[in-house]
Formats: C-alpha cells, sequence, structure tokens
C-alpha cells in the first residue's frame, strides 16, 4: 500500500519534536507481554514494606511506650495524657498525606522518602534524650509524626500504580510491613527494657541504628514503573493521534506535543474531592476511625486490669500485629477478584463485632484469641482503604486521592484514643468496648453507601 508525500509527513517527527514523539510511540507499544510482576516492581513491594516496617510499624508498639512511660518517667500523667503522644504521631501522618501525595504523583517519591528518613531517625535518637513530659511530645509526638507522613503514603501510591492489576495484594504486602513491625518493636523493646541493663536512652539509639540500613534501601528500591499501559494515556493524546491524518505535519505535531506535556505542567488534580463515592468513602472510613485504633493502644492495660502479668501483656501488642499482617494481605489477594468494597464491608463490620465482645475476654487465653481476632479484621481495613482509593482514582492521581482520604482521617485517628482514655478513666472498660464498636458500625453504614453508588447491583464484585 502506497502513501502520499502529505500522508508520510503526517507520520514523521515535526524537527524540533523528535523526543515528544519518541515518547508517544513508546506509550503506544503493547506491553501485555511484559508482567507487571518484575525484579523491579517486586523490589519496589520490598522496600515500602521496610519503609511502613520502620514508620507506622513502630507507631503500633506505642502501647508498649504507653506502659512504659506510665510506670517510669511519667508517672504523674494520666493515661489520656500519654496517649495524646501516640495520637498525636498518628494524626501527623495522616494529615499530612495529601501534601505527600500531590507530591509523589508530580515529583516521585524520592525526596520523600528520604526526607522521611533522615526526619525519623532524629526524631528516634532524640526521643532517647528526653526526660519531660513536653520533650516526648515535641520528639515522639511532633518530629516523628511528620516524618512518618513522608515515608507512609509514597510506597502505597507507588506500588498501586506499578501493579494495577494486583493491587489489593501489592498494597496489602506493603502495609504489612506496619504489622511486621507491630511484632518486631514491642518485643524488641519490652526485652531491651526489662531484661538489660541498658537503660531507655540506649534502647532507642539501638532503634535507630536497627532502621538506618532498612531506610537506606527504602529510598533506593522505592521508584515509579518504567513505563504505563496503552489505556492508560491522557485521552488528549490519543484524539490527538486519531486526528494526526487529517492535520497538517506541523499543527499535528503542535497538538501531540501539548497532550503529552500536559500532565507534566498541569495544576495539582483534586478533582477526586468531588466525588460523591469517594467522599462517602471518606466519611464512613473517619467514623471508624474513632474506634479503630484504640484496642492497640490499651489492650495491655486492660489485660493488665484482669490481673495479667505486665510482661505477658505487652505480647498480646505483639500478637495482634501478627494477626494483623495475615489481615493486610489474604483479603487484599481476595480483594482483587471479589471486590475491595465487598472485602473492606466485611472487615469493618467483623472488625465491630469484635470490638463489642472485647471485655467478655477475662482470661489470658481469651484475650490471645480477641487479639488475634481482632488484629486480623483491623489489619483489612488499613489495606483495603487505599485499594478501594486506588479503584476510584485515575492512574495519574492515585497518590493524590490516597493522600486525601488519609487527610480526612487525620482528626478521628487524632481524638479516638485521648476519649478512650477518658472513657477508661471515667466508666471503665466496658464502655471503651462499646465506643470502639459503634464507631466501626457507624463507618460501616456510609462504606456501604459509598459501594452502592458505584455500583447498585448487590451481588458483584465492587
Amino acid at each position: 500500500m502506497e502513501f502520499s508525500d502529505t500522508e508520510k509527513a503526517l507520520h514523521e517527527p515535526a524537527p524540533g519534536f523528535e523526543s515528544d514523539a519518541t515518547v508517544t510511540r513508546a506509550q503506544q507499544k503493547p506491553i501485555g507481554n511484559t508482567s507487571e510482576v518484575n525484579f523491579r516492581s517486586c523490589l519496589t513491594v520490598l522496600g515500602g514494606s521496610l519503609a511502613v516496617f520502620c514508620s507506622v510499624g513502630f507507631v503500633n508498639a506505642f502501647g508498649v511506650f504507653q506502659e512504659y512511660y506510665k510506670q517510669n518517667m511519667l508517672q504523674d500523667k494520666s493515661e489520656s495524657d500519654i496517649s495524646w503522644i501516640g495520637s498525636v504521631s498518628i494524626f501527623l501522618i495522616y494529615i499530612l498525606s495529601p501534601v505527600a501525595g500531590i507530591v509523589v504523583d508530580r515529583f516521585g517519591p524520592t525526596t520523600l522518602l528520604a526526607s522521611g528518613s533522615l526526619g525519623l531517625l532524629v526524631a528516634v535518637f532524640t526521643t532517647s534524650l528526653c526526660t519531660k513530659y513536653y520533650q516526648f511530645f515535641l520528639a515522639q509526638a511532633v518530629l516523628l509524626g511528620a516524618s512518618m507522613a513522608f515515608l507512609t503514603l509514597p510506597p502505597i501510591s507507588v506500588v498501586s500504580r506499578c501493579l494495577p492489576k494486583h493491587r489489593g495484594l501489592a498494597v496489602g504486602l506493603v502495609v504489612g510491613g506496619s504489622s511486621i513491625g507491630g511484632v518486631v518493636w514491642p518485643i524488641m523493646l519490652e526485652r531491651l527494657l526489662s531484661t538489660t541493663d541498658l537503660g531507655f536512652g540506649w534502647v532507642m539509639r539501638i532503634v535507630g541504628f536497627t532502621m538506618l540500613p532498612l531506610l537506606a534501601f527504602a529510598c533506593a528500591t522505592v521508584r515509579e514503573p518504567l513505563s504505563s499501559s496503552p489505556q492508560q494515556l491522557p485521552p488528549a493524546v490519543a484524539q490527538s493521534l486519531e486526528d494526526s491524518s487529517e492535520n497538517s505535519r506541523n499543527s499535528n505535531s503542535t497538538k501531540i506535543a501539548a497532550a503529552v506535556k500536559e500532565p507534566k505542567t498541569k495544576a495539582w488534580d483534586i478533582s477526586i474531592i468531588k466525588n460523591q463515592v469517594f467522599l462517602c468513602l471518606c466519611l464512613g472510613l473517619a467514623l471508624a476511625y474513632f474506634g479503630l485504633f484504640i484496642p492497640f493502644f490499651y489492650v495491655s492495660s486492660y489485660a493488665i486490669s484482669r490481673g495479667i502479668d505486665a510482661q505477658l501483656s505487652f505480647y498480646l501488642i505483639a500478637i495482634m500485629n501478627g494477626a494483623s499482617l495475615f489481615g493486610r494481605t489474604i483479603p487484599g489477594h481476595f480483594a482483587d477478584r471479589w471486590g475491595y468494597f465487598n472485602m473492606i464491608l466485611f472487615a469493618l463490620a467483623t472488625s465491630a463485632i469484635t470490638g463489642f465482645c472485647w471485655t467478655a475476654a477475662t482470661s489470658l487465653a481469651g484475650l490471645i484469641v480477641w487479639s488475634l481476632a481482632y488484629g486480623f479484621a483491623s489489619g483489612a481495613i488499613l489495606t483495603l482503604q487505599s485499594a478501594c482509593a486506588g479503584k476510584i482514582a485515575t492512574h495519574q492521581t492515585q497518590g493524590t486521592a490516597m493522600g486525601i482520604l488519609m487527610g480526612a482521617l487525620s482528626v478521628t485517628s487524632l481524638v479516638g484514643s485521648p476519649i478512650g482514655g477518658s472513657l477508661v478513666s471515667n466508666h471503665g472498660y466496658l464502655a471503651l468496648s462499646m465506643f470502639t464498636g459503634a464507631t466501626l458500625i457507624a463507618g460501616t453504614f456510609f462504606v456501604v453507601v459509598s459501594g452502592l453508588l458505584l455500583n447498585r447491583e448487590v451481588f458483584v464484585a465492587v
């Protein structure tokens, strides 16, 4: 088949436009023969998991600090006062996530991971020198929490882009790093603090030196995917290519150049906040977060109140986080097949029922079983919330959507545990149990609404 000179010219790159045309053609090439699961993506998942292990995983061990501070350096402070340290660190992780999400979508993860790693290490080493409440608050709440925001969201959003067909499992493996941290850090801290003469200061320095190589590996391996699938081309690019045979060579090249460059020069895209499905998801999860983390903060103190040995009670935190690891990975795998919204609804409802049953566990064996159940169910929520946001968002706005979602959860994650401390002081652990279950039930209702807005058919994968 012969082409006219005009038709040939239309398919040749314009002078000075070779790089942009090359990019466009490269994006057009099918990549079906190249699996998204490759060595680079596996390294990204591993590095992301280590970043979350050192950040959220360390926060999951705050129950150890809660009890240790109460018995040692901060004996004059109430449970509620001490819990503010952990709550503010969690709050800052979430409130700064929208900023982190927008930045990672526009500039990539490396700068955020490096700055977050540096801040985290400074916070840990500074905490080793603290003796007063305000010092712990500034180091372990403010600096630690702000640094963790830049270590938590970038790996999740990058992995969501790298492995879109396996998003639930991939995000689950990354978020699962926090569960492993929730097992390792409490045991490590408890053993070093109770069975050695190192003292609190050197224990925290050992924690910092342990984190250093892990964070370095994360910074080196968490990278954006090399290419995007053809269906992810901006619509303007596809339209320009379709119209190429009807335009002159120069005008066509100009349109394609503008279309290809548009995503790089476009202002921050926060249009996701106008999506009703996304807003209902944010509202539902925000309500659930009032009570979601309360058991992680108070399961040890509840066990001690039931006459269980303090050393054994610390292990309940590790057990809960160990179960959470399976909750963050196994449901994510099935959610890729059965639907992210369906699985998160099941996880929310199960967590609520388990929360209501908290004070029914009065023995060590009963609390171990309860911790396993709550850890598994709540772990699934933490994984699937990101997968749900990723399902609603476009390929280019994964980080922004996840960041805005986490920002919406910031206030309730901040006040939930201090409210729990007040309930314990004034009404006991039964009131704390009822509060945990009720907030999770309320959150379940709005996530149901979100799923129905996305797809009104009931028995489908959503």
